[in-house]
């Protein structure tokens, strides 16, 4: 089956598109496969952020302040 896809313009710095030219010469890709699989790296680390801070909505907040005491107290700095 084929993959749907869909059409975009994209205007890139020129010193970035022609990194993005070169190695797409250099890996035997496309600039739309490096392009697409940047887009899914970062919106992964999105997801994986997001994902962190759900974990972490039931843990109490510390203020700046008192974390640089605690730190002080404990001899960290």
């Amino acid at each position: 089956m084929a993959t749907q896809t869909k059409r975009a313009t994209i205007y890139f710095d020129p010193d970035l598109h022609k990194a993005l030219r070169l190695k797409a010469a250099e890996t035997s890709r496309s600039i739309t496969e490096l392009v697409n699989q940047a887009v899914r790296e970062a919106l992964s680390e999105d997801a994986e952020d997001l994902a962190a801070f759900d974990e972490r909505k039931k843990e109490p907040l510390v203020s700046y302040d008192e974390m640089v005491k605690r730190l002080k107290k404990d001899g960290l700095i």
